[in-house]
């Protein structure tokens, strides 16, 4: 097996490879001076969030579903964002440069047509061929089938039922939303009483798209399901399903309506100001939905809200526009505040004080969010992703931010002194009350784990749920490592848990970054800041693998393909600054800086820095949904590969060659 150590000697006389201590300071310098220039006055992070073509058609769609009068300006700006966007195989990728992929290519086709594309302009024609060529929209998925017969374009049994009546069943009962995640609850919620009320559009250009289907929607005996679903779960599922579609229309109309009124309070309850239900565009859309198909009037103070809260998420600029999934300030700002620490220096430290004091009033203390419904002795002491979300905190993000207020305030005691000891010490509680029972944390639920559920027909995404995984697990581990709770035994369940995931390969899964780069970044550094010794098994295995996988511009690569359910080993892809950023910090963490790998890498930085001290990065490495929702998060490519760079200058010309943090 490789091994850092004993390769450092040698590898640091290839002068081809070897970055100059200039040529790396100006670098740094300049990317630093660009990174300070992103801080809000407020002293916090946030950067652009970009999703695939579905979040902007959506948002063009549910406009003309309202009979809103649409700002011309601004759908042209979509459209022009839209058709740029669009693949070279005439379709729509869910990531740059990514397959065709049909859900999103007819909603992106049934959103241009709705802004008045002549369905005969060429990018239409390509879309339209290119989603014949695929089996026409009947082959779409669940979601994309629900808006479909919300439109009137398909018929209401090409969705699988999903009655309101969920809202009233028991929590003991194999389905209740408290089983699913966060994200399924508060866009299920209103869905379902969607599903019921089955509102009429508005669609006063009266546009259909009847003719992306290769069979007419009404004569589709067969809709397709999840490739995920096993046996015997999908067949239970599905004689479950046929018996519901017969006998929901037998349902009581008392019953119905105490159903909708209690998603209706379950939404109001959670609505969440301008920040919007659940802080995420699907809820946030469909409770605007559900709104209007009970009557209730766009000046009514609720729905105003949460119409509101769409606009906000709108990237206007002067000749395109597209909308974001979502706001990621807290997540932008302890990474940010992170980095900032690595780079050291009077100014950095002070832009990073500024970022924690913005961070430390957004600490959720007095809202017990749905989470406890697993927990309810656990006091609430985590941070939300968004601006405001008091009700699903974050688990990967809390421990991000606590690394930043302990490493800021290194030193006094007891950690985090007089300014954040008390955020650190309520932040680590909560966090060591969120492990599940398998010693690995969820994103924002503890026990998230019944599995059976994404067998049921609606769940084709196969993201019903959030159990334990590598990255987050990882996040919490290197927090409490780095606050020296080396009795505590969440710790040592935690690297237990992340002992038993580690995969033949050597690398671990990444759920939230892209993809197995990630998830070994993560854990290498959870397992040395636990003190776990660089020549154990686990970590040289994880070195041998990123070794192996480097490209040979010296950057490291992964796209979306790596989330396929046949997934047998690491396929090459082009380097991107942020993955291999991921991977320097993983290969530092792990014991080494003078490898050859890692002055290929830094070297592979360097040349790759933009003239506005960033990194050009069109691709995605982050992960919405494995296989069906993947992020580009501009922040990336700004704060990791300067990371990376301050680390590397610290650990060659510091006292030690040992990673100190977490992170």
């Amino acid at each position: 097996m490789m091994d850092l150590g004993t390769l450092e000697p040698e590898t640091v006389q290839d002068a081809a490879y070897v970055v100059s201590a200039a040529a790396l300071n100006h670098g740094i310098a300049r990317a630093a001076e660009a990174l300070f220039a992103r801080q809000r006055p407020d002293g916090h992070f946030v950067f652009e969030l970009e999703a695939d073509c579905t979040i902007p058609a959506e948002y063009i769609l549910f406009v003309h579903f309202l009979g809103e009068t649409p700002n011309l300006e601004l759908e042209a700006k979509l459209c022009n964002y839209l058709r740029r966007i669009q693949g070279e195989h005439g379709g729509w990728p869910l990531f740059h440069e990514g397959a065709f992929n049909m859900s999103a290519s007819v909603k992106a086709y049934f959103a241009l047509k709705m802004a008045g594309d002549d369905i005969n302009a060429p990018h239409m024609k390509r879309a339209r061929e290119a989603i014949l060529a695929h089996g026409g929209a009947a082959e779409s998925n669940v979601f994309t089938r629900a808006l479909l017969a919300l439109y009137r374009q398909a018929p209401w049994r090409s969705v699988p039922v999903m009655p309101v009546e969920i809202m009233l069943l028991p929590r003991w009962f194999p389905f209740h939303i408290d089983k699913i995640s966060y994200w399924a609850r508060t866009t299920l919620v209103p869905l379902m009483a969607l599903m019921a009320l089955r509102p009429k559009p508005v669609n006063r250009r009266d546009i259909g798209i009847s003719e992306l289907f290769v069979v007419p929607p009404d004569k589709v005996r067969k809709w397709p399901s999840g490739q995920h679903a096993k046996e015997p779960w999908k067949t239970i599922f599905a004689a479950l399903d046929s018996v519901l579609r017969v006998a929901e229309p037998l349902f009581p109309k008392r019953t119905r309506k105490a159903a909708v009124d209690k998603a209706v309070a379950f939404c109001n309850e959670r609505l969440n100001g301008e920040d919007g239900l659940g802080a995420i565009f699907p809820p946030m859309l469909n409770v605007v939905l559900m709104y209007d198909s009970l009557g209730i009037p766009p000046n009514d103070p609720n729905r105003a809200t949460a119409r509101a809260a769409l606009d906000r998420l709108l990237v206007v600029k002067d000749d395109e526009a597209y909308c974001q999934p979502c706001f990621s300030p807290i997540w932008d700002s302890g990474l940010a505040a992170n980095a900032l620490l690595e780079l050291g220096g009077d100014e950095a430290e002070r832009r990073a004080e500024q970022c924690c004091d913005w961070l430390k009033p957004k600490q959720i203390l007095d809202v017990r969010g749905d989470w406890a419904a697993q927990r309810p002795n656990l006091q609430p002491g985590g941070w939300a992703f968004q601006y405001e979300n008091a009700y699903y905190p974050d688990v990967d993000d809390t421990a991000v931010v606590v690394m930043a207020m302990d490493r800021l305030t290194r030193g006094q005691t007891p950690a985090g002194g007089a300014k954040y000891g008390e955020a650190i010490a309520r932040a680590r509680e909560w966090i060591e009350g969120m492990q599940s029972k398998n010693g690995g944390w969820g994103a924002f639920d503890a026990e998230n784990e019944h599995y059976y559920l994404n067998n049921i027909p609606f769940a084709d995404h196969g993201a019903l749920l959030d159990p334990p995984t590598e990255d987050v697990s990882a996040r919490c581990v290197s927090m409490l490592a780095q606050l020296g709770a080396n009795d505590s035994p969440a710790l040592h369940r935690g690297v237990a848990y992340l002992r038993e995931t580690q995969r033949h390969d050597g690398s671990w899964f990444g759920r939230w970054g892209m993809n197995y780069i990630y998830g070994t970044w993560s854990v290498l550094c959870a397992l040395n800041a636990a003190g776990i010794h660089p020549q154990s098994w686990e970590i040289r295995r994880a070195v041998a693998w990123l070794l192996k996988i480097q490209n040979p511009d010296g950057g490291w690569g992964e796209d979306g393909d790596s989330y396929k359910l046949d997934y047998i080993g690491y396929e090459p892809a082009p380097s991107t600054a942020s993955q291999t950023a991921w991977a320097l910090l993983g290969l530092m963490a792990a014991g080494g800086c003078d490898h050859l790998a890692i002055e290929r890498g830094m070297k592979y930085l360097v040349e790759t820095q933009g003239e506005d001290g960033f990194w050009n990065e069109p691709r995605f490495t982050a992960t919405g949904f494995p296989r069906v929702f993947y992020l580009r998060y501009h922040g990336y490519s700004k704060f990791f590969p300067v990371w990376a760079m301050a680390r590397y200058r610290n650990l060659k010309s510091g006292n030690t060659r040992r990673v100190q943090f977490g992170m």
